[in-house]
């Protein structure tokens, strides 16, 4: 089996981020006030995803470093609302005073330029994008442009974008030709918890992710397909309504493979029984096409979880590095899941590079940064925006 490296350069454009004041722990006696506009799903169970919880957590540690939170959600087919989705949002931003500090999650921000950008010369505006709209897998190819224009138009139009990872600072600031100084990233933070069990060490294979084109799992299925001598069990979580029609071909490609008794797909899971599924697992699998950081990736390394996943977008800075070097994953090339297949087998066959990915993990686990450093980071992006203009005016 052999290691990818998951360490990517930074370019020198990618705008270093503030350091923590010393009292930045310390809740502050009066607190600004920023209104946090966000998808109507956002408190779902059965529709989660890590750009929602990673909005519902910086709600609430927001205000540990001064800016106490107005939440909007706005029920839409975002980003491509009806029109009293539309209408939805502009009556909120409507409402809201002049020179109000604002924060936009750029599923609804970035597809409704003529709603938004007119706001940006009375409101101090922040857009979070947590994945660029035309990356979105399995689009017709003339929606991803027109998506990818809209985003375009809105992000020129703020005086500050807000990232996951510097591989989404990069991309944004190349795509759409931002001004680097306005791109910033606030890296979503990970909770520390027990160290997973597993079932035997090796055989308990875990996918967390929304069951849709993006997220790949019918490679997944492909490559377990491959290796179906190997005494693996894999469950996958995740929600199943965001596109019925692959979840209803994925089913199939399952039971095509006679793999219906090994891989469940188990629908979506919180709390303690998320808890469980993590517990039990053995390895953590992703199989995406498209990830901006890739949370799922932090809450297995949180758990010492060793993982197998593709290297796209920002996921080799979600599996990172242990303090001593170590690498707490392997990375394969998207599209081949021969190579996925592979790396399955040398997991399975080699104890010694089990021992030293689970050695790896738990090193990663203890060097996570946690919620307080994203919430810090927004905080800091945030205090900067600048006057609105016509309050300049």
């Amino acid at each position: 089996m052999t290691d990818l490296t998951v360490e990517r350069a930074r370019l020198t454009y990618v705008p270093a981020q503030p350091t923590a004041a010393p009292n930045a722990g310390i809740i502050p006696m009066s607190l600004r006030s920023v209104h946090f506009v966000m998808p109507g799903g956002v408190d779902d169970p059965a529709a989660p995803s890590g750009g929602n919880a990673y909005d519902r957590r910086v709600c609430l540690d927001l205000p540990g470093f001064g800016w106490q939170v107005t939440r909007h959600a706005v029920p839409g087919t975002w980003p491509r609302p009806d029109t009293a989705a539309r209408e939805a949002l502009a009556r909120t931003l409507r409402s809201l005073p002049d020179d109000s500090v604002v924060l936009l999650d750029g599923l609804v921000a970035c597809g409704v330029p003529e709603t938004v950008v007119p706001e940006a010369r009375r409101l101090r505006l922040a857009v979070l994008v947590h994945l660029p709209l035309g990356d979105e897998t399995g689009l017709d190819p003339d929606v991803a442009a027109g998506l990818d224009a809209r985003e375009r138009t809105v992000l020129r139009a703020v005086p500050a974008v807000i990232a996951t990872s510097d591989w989404a600072v990069r991309r944004l600031v190349s795509h759409h030709g931002l001004a680097p100084d306005r791109v910033h990233v606030a890296a979503p933070g990970a909770d520390i918890a027990p160290l997973a069990p597993g079932t035997d060490g090796v055989s308990r294979l875990l996918c967390v992710a929304a069951v849709t084109p993006r997220k790949g799992q019918h490679r997944l299925v492909e490559a377990l397909a491959a290796v179906r001598d190997l005494p693996w069990t894999c469950e996958c979580v995740g929600g199943l309504g965001h596109d019925p029609a692959y979840v209803a071909r994925l089913r199939e490609l399952i039971a095509r493979y006679g793999l219906t008794d090994r891989l469940r797909l188990t629908g979506p899971r919180s709390g303690a029984d998320l808890d469980a599924s993590y517990a039990a697992a053995d390895l953590m699998v992703l199989t995406s096409y498209a990830e901006t950081y890739g949370m799922a990736v932090t809450e297995a390394l949180a758990r010492g979880i060793p993982v197998l996943a593709t290297d796209v977008g920002g996921l080799p800075e979600a599996v990172g590095r242990a303090p001593d070097g170590g690498v707490p994953g392997i990375l394969v090339p998207p599209e081949d899941p021969a190579a996925l297949a592979a790396e399955l087998r040398g997991w399975f066959g080699e104890p010694d590079v089990r021992r030293r990915l689970k050695a790896a993990a738990r090193g990663r686990r203890a060097a996570l940064d946690g919620w307080a450093a994203t919430a810090r980071s927004l905080a800091a992006v945030l205090g900067r925006l600048p006057e609105a203009p016509r309050r300049t005016a």
